[in-house]
């Protein structure tokens, strides 16, 4: 697993080196709109806690903790409107997932029409094996 990096730029964030267009908080996550928005709806959770990845924040996080950020993203959903239509939670894990940010996270997708899950795949395409 990764180690944490406290220079990264979530990190920073939440020292308040770096401005944010916060929408919400609470004792142990943040809320803020993404910078690079892929969707009319496109916000941030983060943990305040030191978490690389989903599987850091399910091993260390306390129950507290978890609690708090899971509710968070359910408030916050509800808050800017992406219930209404439907909405996505997407948590990008390493370095398949294209996870650019090493500070668990989870997005929140909406306002539009999203898509399929993936564009479709063949593996054998992908390796040349048949």
């Amino acid at each position: 697993m990764a180690t944490y990096d406290p220079k990264n730029v979530f990190a920073k964030m939440l020292r308040g080196e770096i401005p944010c267009q916060k929408i919400a908080e609470n004792e142990h996550a943040l809320a803020f709109h993404d910078h690079r928005p892929q969707a009319p709806i496109h916000v941030l959770v983060i943990p305040k806690g030191d978490f690389t990845n989903y599987i850091d924040f399910a091993a260390k996080a306390t129950n507290e903790e978890m609690f708090s950020f899971w509710r968070l993203v359910g408030d916050v959903a509800k808050k800017v409107g992406a219930t209404e239509g439907g909405y996505r939670l997407i948590v990008n894990n390493g370095v398949n997932a294209f996870q650019e940010v090493m500070h668990f996270h989870v997005h929140i997708l909406g306002g539009r029409i999203l898509g399929g899950m993936l564009p479709s795949f063949d593996p054998y395409e992908q390796t040349g094996h048949r």
